[in-house]
């Protein structure tokens, strides 16, 4: 009977030991199979991707692409990151804008701002990229857009004051020099000139049409046509634009269906034109 008693005392240890391996051995392979999935992700430390433009286009070997990390949501705070490329007249265009992830902010709210510029021409993104942080990722692509130059955006308001001279008070007036006729026509708005259209028959010699736009009394657009008589089709236009301070912004020459640029001598050259034709049309007044 004893001998029975310690044989099944037996079996029973050896029965909870197998029990115990065996849940050793499982917990063990659940730990191992969980270790990787549980390890927190690494932080990221640079934002990636590809910059391109929307629109089909050229861009010189002086680009120059300038990528900003910042965060939007503080006003006084200093870029996380910038980087500049160039040349950037290869495009698409792939980058990486490494940043120190101590100093990211996990409430902020950070944009990767890209601009690239070439010569007068900037390109932007048509909205911000966001990046990072809430949610946001770190590898993005960027499309840029062409913006308006200085001298477009004043080109661009020149035409629009070009249409409106209809409504305008208009006087007009004539001048006869040796072998040349000069004749114009004088607009005005709330007693200020804003435009002056002149004619001017050189003989032989040729024929010009400029329009001459102003503001605050001082020469702001002017675009003249030179041609080989009145009737007669352009040869060229040259167009020049100063801002308020007298800054050229603008200076073309449009001839044979090409563009080149205006020589800085040919666009004073127009700036005095119209400031003799204002004194000229005014009787020196300037209004």
């Amino acid at each position: 009977m004893r001998r029975l008693v310690w044989s099944l005392m037996s079996v029973a240890a050896l029965a909870l030991a197998g029990c115990g391996n065996s849940s050793q051995s499982s917990e063990g392979g659940t730990e191992g199979g969980n270790g990787a999935a549980q390890q927190p992700p690494a932080q990221a430390n640079q934002i990636t991707g590809q910059v391109s433009l929307r629109d089909a286009g050229d861009v010189s070997a002086s680009s120059k692409l300038d990528l900003t990390l910042i965060d939007v949501s503080n006003a006084d705070a200093a870029p996380l990151a910038t980087k500049t490329i160039e040349p950037a007249n290869t495009l698409p265009i792939s980058f990486q804008v490494p940043f120190n992830p101590a100093d990211v902010n996990p409430n902020g709210l950070y944009v990767l701002k890209a601009t690239l510029t070439d010569g007068d021409r900037k390109y932007n993104p048509p909205l911000q990229t966001q990046v990072l942080t809430k949610g946001a990722p770190t590898q993005v692509n960027i499309q840029l857009v062409a913006e308006q130059t200085p001298g477009e955006k004043e080109l661009a308001a020149f035409t629009a004051v070009q249409k409106q001279i209809g409504g305008m008070k208009i006087s007009s007036g004539t001048k006869l020099e040796d072998k040349v006729s000069r004749g114009w026509q004088v607009f005005r708005e709330a007693g200020e000139v804003k435009f002056i259209r002149e004619e001017v028959d050189y003989g032989d010699k040729g024929f010009t049409s400029t329009d001459y736009a102003y503001k605050d009394g001082k020469p702001w657009v002017v675009a003249q046509q030179k041609k080989s008589s009145k009737d007669a089709k352009p040869t060229s236009t040259e167009r020049a634009a100063w801002t308020a301070d007298g800054t050229l912004v603008l200076k073309t020459n449009d001839q044979g269906g090409k563009t080149s640029p205006l020589s800085d001598d040919e666009a004073a050259s127009l700036q005095k034109q119209s400031q003799t034709i204002l004194n000229l049309a005014t009787n020196g007044k300037g209004k």
